[in-house]
C-alpha cells in the first residue's frame, strides 16, 4: 500500500495499481476486526486509529471492473451502468462480430459465393474478400478496396457505414473510459495523504505479526530490557545460521556481561570453532531485543544500547588507496573515537593484517583503552594469546575461549564457549581441513616444533607486560 500511496500521490497510478490498491482496502475490515481482541496497547490504538478507507473503496468498487486492462485505451476498464453513453457505444462494438456474421451470411447467398469473407481489422478496416477463382461472380456494387495475391477485397456503402459507426465508437469508450479513470485517479490523488497513513499502520501491524510468527516457530523468548549497563543471554543463538542447519543442530551459548565486574570478553581458540558466530549473535540478539522482538535464547537481559560497533571481516578500498590493514584501522579507530559506554563493540582479529609485534601491539593497547577509558560491553577474538594475561591485571576483562576436542591429531569443534583462555590456534590443522597439500602440512608441524621450542634463535620470543614495547 506504501508503494501504491507513492504512485497515488504522484499521478502515476495505472489501472492495475489501482486494482491492487482495492485487493488490499477490501482485506482492512476483517483485519481490523481480528484486532479488536488484541490486549497489547499498541495494537489496540492501532485499531483505534486506522482509517479503514471504506468511502475509497466504495468509490473504487462502483466505478472499476474486476477485470482490470493493462492500459486505459485496451477497454473495460469502467463497469456497466456507470455511464449509459459509454454501455452504448460498448453495445455496438460488442456486436460489431455478430454484424459481420449476418452481413456475411446475406453477402454469400446474394453473391453464390460460399467462399466470401467479411472481416474487419484495425489496419485496413472492413472488407469482403473474394478468392481469384471467384471474382467474376462479384456483385456490381461491390468497390475494389485491395489486390492480394490470391484474392481481392472490395467494401460496400453498408459495410462502409458499419466502419465508421464502429469507429466512432472505440472512439466513445476510449474517450468516456479515459474521463471516468481520470476522474477516480484525483478522487484518490486528494485522499493520497489518507491512503498513506493507513498504509504506514497497516506496515507497522506487519512488522509485528512477522516477528511474532517468527517467535512462535522458532521459540524465541521475550527479552528484558533495563537502564543497566549489562548484558545476559542464557543459551542464545544464531538467527540466521540455525535457520540455514535446522532445528536442533545449533549449540546455544551462554554470554554473561555487568559494568562492574566483567564487561570485556577476550575470546580465544582456533579458526572455524565458532568465535565470530557467537559475537555476531550477541549483537543481533542486543538489535533484535530493541526493534521490539523476541529473540533466539532462553532467557536474554539487555541493558539498553545506543550504538553497535563492529569491526569483522578483511576487506580493501583500493580505489581510495586504502589496504585491508588501513580498513581495518580507519575501523578501529572510529570505534574508538565515538563509542560510549552504552556501546556494545564487536573486534575480531584486530591487528592481524601487519607483523605479528605490531599487531599484537595495536590489540593490546586497544584493549586497553576499551577496558579503561570507554568501558563499554566488548566482544574481542584474538588469536594472539599473549593477550590473555591482561586478564590479570586488568579487572573487567574476562578470558573465554571456543572449546575444542584433539583426537589422534585431528581436532573436533564443539562450538562451545567456555572460561579461560587458550594457547593454541590449531592453524595447521584448519590448514589441513582446508586442503593443504601433506607435504606442506608435515613441514609446517616440524617449523612450529622448532619455532616453539628455539623462539629466541629465531626472534620470536615476545613476552608483554602491562607496558607494550616502544617502538
Amino acid at each position: 500500500m506504501e508503494r501504491l500511496a507513492g504512485r497515488i500521490l504522484g499521478g502515476i497510478a495505472s489501472p492495475k495499481d489501482i486494482s491492487a490498491l482495492r485487493n488490499s482496502l477490501r482485506q482492512l475490515p476483517a483485519l481490523l476486526q481480528l484486532l479488536e481482541s488484541a490486549r497489547a496497547q499498541r495494537l489496540k490504538q492501532l485499531e483505534r486509529d486506522t482509517d479503514p478507507l471504506a468511502d475509497l473503496l466504495e468509490t473504487i468498487e462502483e466505478t472499476l471492473s474486476e477485470e482490470i486492462p493493462a492500459a486505459v485505451k485496451d477497454g473495460g476498464l469502467i463497469r456497466a451502468g456507470v455511464d449509459p453513453v459509454l454501455d452504448e457505444a460498448r453495445e455496438l462494438s460488442t456486436n460489431g462480430k455478430n454484424w459481420l456474421l449476418r452481413y456475411e451470411a446475406e453477402q454469400k447467398e446474394a453473391s453464390g459465393i460460399s467462399s466470401l469473407k467479411v472481416r474487419f481489422n484495425k489496419v485496413f478496416g472492413s472488407y469482403i474478400e473474394v478468392s481469384k477463382a471467384n471474382v467474376h461472380l462479384v456483385p456490381g456494387e461491390y468497390v475494389r478496396k485491395q489486390t492480394l495475391v490470391n484474392a481481392e477485397r472490395y467494401f460496400t456503402p453498408e459495410l462502409k457505414e458499419y466502419e465508421e459507426k464502429i469507429q466512432s465508437a472505440e472512439s466513445v469508450i476510449l474517450e468516456r473510459e479515459t474521463a471516468h479513470f481520470d476522474w477516480l485517479r484525483g478522487i484518490l490523488t486528494d485522499n493520497g495523504n489518507r491512503i498513506s497513513t493507513t498504509a504506514k499502520k497497516i506496515a507497522e501491524l506487519d512488522v509485528f505479526s512477522a516477528l511474532a510468527e517468527l517467535a512462535r516457530e522458532k521459540n524465541y523468548c521475550r527479552p528484558q530490557l533495563n537502564r543497566s549497563k549489562g548484558l545476559a543471554i542464557q543459551s542464545g543463538r544464531h538467527p540466521v545460521i540455525e535457520d540455514l542447519m535446522g532445528e536442533g543442530y545449533f549449540i546455544p551459548n551462554d554470554i554473561h556481561m555487568d559494568a562492574t565486574n566483567r564487561n570485556f570478553l577476550l575470546i580465544t581458540g582456533p579458526n572455524m570453532a565458532g568465535k565470530s558466530t557467537v559475537m555476531r549473535q550477541v549483537a543481533l540478539i542486543g538489535l533484535m531485543a530493541q526493534v521490539g522482538s523476541f529473540v533466539p535464547a532462553e532467557s536474554a537481559t539487555i541493558g539498553v544500547i545506543d550504538r553497535i560497533f563492529t569491526r569483522v571481516g578483511a576487506s580493501d578500498n583500493l580505489s581510495r588507496g586504502q589496504s585491508t590493514f588501513m580498513v581495518e584501522m580507519t575501523e578501529t579507530a572510529n570505534i574508538l573515537e565515538k563509542a560510549t559506554s552504552r556501546s556494545l563493540v564487536i573486534l575480531d582479529e584486530i591487528g592481524r593484517g601487519t607483523s605479528t609485534f605490531d599487531g599484537l601491539s595495536i590489540a593490546w593497547a586497544v584493549v586497553e583503552h576499551i577496558h579503561t577509558s570507554l568501558r563499554c560491553r566488548t566482544l574481542f577474538a584474538t588469536h594472539y594469546h599473549e593477550l590473555t594475561r591482561l586478564a590479570d591485571t586488568l579487572d573487567r576483562v574476562e578470558n573465554h575461549h571456543i572449546a575444542v576436542r584433539e583426537h589422534r591429531d585431528e581436532i573436533i569443534f564443539l562450538h562451545k564457549l567456555v572460561p579461560g583462555g587458550t594457547n593454541r590456534s590449531y592453524g595447521i590443522q584448519v590448514g589441513r581441513l582446508a586442503g593443504l597439500p601433506t607435504p606442506v602440512v608435515d613441514r609446517a608441524k616440524v617449523i612450529l616444533r622448532k619455532l616453539e621450542t628455539e623462539p629466541k634463535a629465531h626472534g620470536l620470543s615476545y613476552s608483554p607486560s602491562a607496558q607494550p614495547p616502544q617502538s
